[in-house]
């Protein structure tokens, strides 16, 4: 199969996938999507290599200028590769979900493929229709079967995202009426300058705050972060580690793929204000997590706090202003090569430890505060064990993959904006101190009579997350394959840094 073929297959596969699992028999619709679901990470592998840089493109509305246009680079492939790890994951954990478990699995597979062809499309048009469609799965996944408040949860997710949405989709109608086109390869290789010189300063203004604020709710960016927690909070074990996973970063990837290349200027001008929200949403998400006692609001506010560390980088970056000297290029390449890592190392950890809360959570009979555990290592060693590893990585242990990306984003972020680099390690130090007492209280001190008999993991339970582990180690001491990917955005700023415009591939 040719690699133009496999993106059609990656992004439709899933689809078609979920309207098969959708009538089989139950009993065959578990293995089914679990296949389903795993094409993802085989077709990502074969993209590698030879396959990054491939692309399909053929008219779709000939007289709109709208094409069925997808592509692969290397900031996709490690998206896509992500999703490939998540997704399966995310669906052996809800493995016994109740109810119709064919609806759920046909609505996550519908879920995943919206999902990758965000990631690969090269067309607003086309991109804005896997935007969207994401969202329905999303919806009636938490509200179906979530918790207590998940209704009010679902609802709040839709109307923000939706509100968001309506401002991108504002903000491309005027760059569609200026410019005659939504193909991003065609408004990326208009002159320096081009775009907002034919929407006028008005025009790109209007513009860039749509698409800015469309993507800002997605990440989300602080303060357009009210949404998140409920949603994480409410939501199906296996649903939150895919929202956390994968959906968190169709938000930044907004960013680098659309929003820095088409309005660079309107970026680097409102970078101070950026850089502050970014900040901001790194410290309110870390002491918001310290003061939580329920354990999945606790990891919600903590994957808000780690992807807003991605903004921060990106926002250091486009802050840059006059001559770059060669500290500036080093740092700035350090920056963006640690922010397009930390997708990929936040989404494995973050979906992780979701996966050992829900287990806490069902061992426990629904229950899941800080309170409602304690020295349960005794009773289950392998999923202390286990747990540990992934909090570890969260917290950015020497050693396992968070040290690489949070390192390097620091190290970046310090040679931009010092003092913003600084600030920022409180929102570590909060970190430390909440992903430590999760440790101490749950699996630490007398073992309760009542979680005497809590059972330690399965052997499905060890292999769902078996690969993730894996990975945490082998990318904390070998990162290069990731980097090699990263390299695809940060070596673009290894010479003339901040060059405008500024192309992501």
């Amino acid at each position: 199969m040719t690699a133009p073929a496999l993106l059609t297959w990656l992004v439709f596969l899933p689809w078609l996938g979920g309207a098969l699992v959708a009538v089989l028999p139950q009993r065959f619709s578990r293995v089914a999507s679990l296949a389903l679901s795993l094409s993802t990470l085989a077709f990502g592998v074969a993209l590698d290599a030879p396959g990054a840089g491939a692309a399909v493109r053929a008219d779709w509305m000939p007289a709109l200028h709208i094409r069925y246009h997808l592509a692969v680079d290397g900031l996709s492939l490690l998206l896509i590769l992500l999703t490939g790890v998540v997704a399966p994951m995310s669906l052996l954990a809800s493995w016994r979900v109740p109810g119709d478990g064919r609806l759920f699995r046909s609505l996550f597979l519908l879920l995943q493929g919206s999902a990758l062809g965000v990631f690969v499309a090269r067309d607003f048009f086309l991109w804005f229709v896997f935007w969207e469609l994401s969202l329905v799965p999303a919806y009636f996944l938490i509200k179906l079967w979530g918790g207590a408040g998940a209704t009010r949860a679902a609802y709040q997710f839709v109307v923000y995202t939706l509100g968001g949405s309506a401002f991108l989709l504002l903000g491309f109608a005027a760059i569609y009426a200026a410019a005659g086109t939504m193909d991003f390869t065609e408004l990326q290789a208009l002159p320096a300058g081009g775009l907002a010189a034919r929407l006028g300063p008005a025009g790109a203004a209007m513009a860039f705050t749509g698409v800015l604020l469309g993507l800002a709710v997605k990440v989300p960016l602080f303060p357009f972060h009210t949404w998140l927690p409920p949603a994480y909070a409410e939501a199906p074990v296996g649903v939150s580690m895919f929202l956390t996973g994968v959906m968190a970063k169709m938000g930044v990837y907004g960013f680098l793929r659309i929003l820095w290349p088409l309005f660079p200027g309107q970026l680097q001008a409102a970078s101070g204000l950026l850089l502050g929200l970014a900040l901001a949403g790194i410290l309110v998400g870390a002491f918001a997590a310290l003061a939580q006692t329920d354990l999945k609001r606790m990891l919600a506010y903590s994957s808000f706090s780690h992807v807003s560390f991605c903004l921060l980088a990106l926002f250091a970056v486009t802050g840059l202003t006059g001559p770059r000297g060669a500290t500036a290029a080093a740092a700035g390449t350090a920056a963006l090569a640690g922010a397009v890592l930390q997708l990929f190392n936040h989404g494995l950890s973050a979906a992780t430890l979701f996966f050992f809360v829900g287990v806490l959570e069902t061992r426990a009979g629904g229950k899941r505060g800080l309170d409602d555990f304690g020295g349960v290592r005794a009773a289950a060693p392998v999923l202390a064990g286990l747990c540990g590893i992934a909090l570890f990585s969260s917290l950015g242990l020497p050693g396992l993959n968070g040290f690489v990306s949070e390192f390097l984003i620091l190290r970046g972020v310090f040679g931009l904006a010092p003092w913003v680099a600084a600030a920022s390690c409180l929102g570590l130090l909060a970190t430390a101190v909440y992903l430590l007492t999760f440790y101490q209280r749950v699996y630490h001190g007398p073992l309760p009579a009542a979680r005497a008999s809590l059972a330690d993991l399965s052997g499905m339970e060890v292999a769902t997350v078996g690969l993730a582990i894996a990975l945490m180690f082998v990318l904390g001491v070998y990162p290069q394959p990731l980097i090699h990917l990263a390299n695809g955005v940060a070596s673009l700023w290894a010479g003339g840094l901040g060059s405008l415009p500024i192309p992501v591939s």
